[in-house]
């Protein structure tokens, strides 16, 4: 049989075969744009926290620019768009071709910057409540700051960083559904390691442990001078008690039952021979 012939066996296309056909092509289509295609105001937002001087607002800079400048003292919260480097893999991509036009936007985030001094962090504790799209915090600390010679400068860290987490723990317990809270990573950046006095990671992680733990028997010890404790025992506990209950010592791990992932991973923003910040795109790569 002549195609023709085969031709003239084929119905007349009728609109309900050329809505079918259309509906066909345009669905896969639209499912990709609405899946895909984001805009600036649903990139993900990874803030940024610590004391001032740790170097957050070199570290927004290099983020956004690709290297740094001269910075001064954060006084307000601001944020820059910022793209992943094109050796940084995103946890969000491995199945998608590179070929795919929506690759490149999937390797864009937003970095919020935040004060550092003690009467500004309601900006870092109002972005943990409200921050629709938040999709990871980092912790900035001068690791050349922790040592035991400057002890004063890893208790003041501690305090700051037990406020970011505790707001978190809150966070994940408030709730109002018996859905398991979103998974909120955390990253101690610990900055300066390539000065000679700077405490390696390891070492950072151990240090805010231990000074955490100081902080909770100290709060511990004040709700019980004044009969908080004694006369409700869970009170405290519940509403502001980090990590696992008890005279304990405190550990980062005690958090994963709120979903808090928390690492620490060494690098620095300036240095002698330039910058090292690899371990810390990679890891916002893995939770993008």
């Amino acid at each position: 049989m002549s195609l023709k012939n085969l031709l003239g066996f084929m119905p007349e296309p009728t609109p309900l075969i050329l809505i079918s056909v259309l509906l066909v092509v345009s669905i896969p289509i639209l499912l990709h744009l609405i899946i895909y295609n984001n805009t600036s105001d649903t990139l993900p937002t990874i803030l940024l926290t610590g004391l001032s001087g740790a170097g957050k607002t070199a570290l927004v800079t290099l983020l956004e620019r690709g290297r740094t400048s001269a910075t001064r003292t954060s006084q307000i919260s601001h944020t820059v768009e910022a793209s992943l480097p094109t050796k940084t893999p995103v946890a969000s991509s491995r199945f998608r071709s590179p070929n795919d036009p929506t690759w490149e936007v999937t390797k864009k985030l937003l970095i919020q910057d935040t004060p550092g001094h003690g009467k500004l962090r309601h900006y870092a504790m109002d972005s943990i409540s409200k921050s629709q799209n938040l999709q990871g915090i980092v912790f900035v600390v001068d690791a050349a700051d922790l040592s035991l010679e400057a002890s004063e400068g890893a208790r003041q860290a501690a305090e700051y960083l037990h406020d970011i987490l505790l707001q978190l723990q809150k966070r994940a317990t408030s709730s109002k559904t018996s859905r398991a809270p979103k998974e909120m990573p955390v990253l101690i950046a610990a900055n300066k390691l390539d000065l000679f006095t700077a405490l390696p990671a390891p070492l950072v992680k151990s240090t805010l442990e231990s000074e955490i733990t100081k902080l909770r028997n100290s709060l511990s010890a004040g709700l019980l001078d004044s009969g908080v404790g004694a006369k409700h025992p869970d009170a405290a506990e519940e509403q502001d008690w980090l990590g696992e209950v008890g005279d304990g010592p405190f550990g980062f791990a005690q958090l994963q039952e709120f979903n808090i992932q928390v690492k620490v991973l060494g690098g620095n923003v300036t240095g002698v021979d330039g910058s090292d910040i690899k371990q810390w795109w990679d890891w916002i790569g893995s939770i993008l």
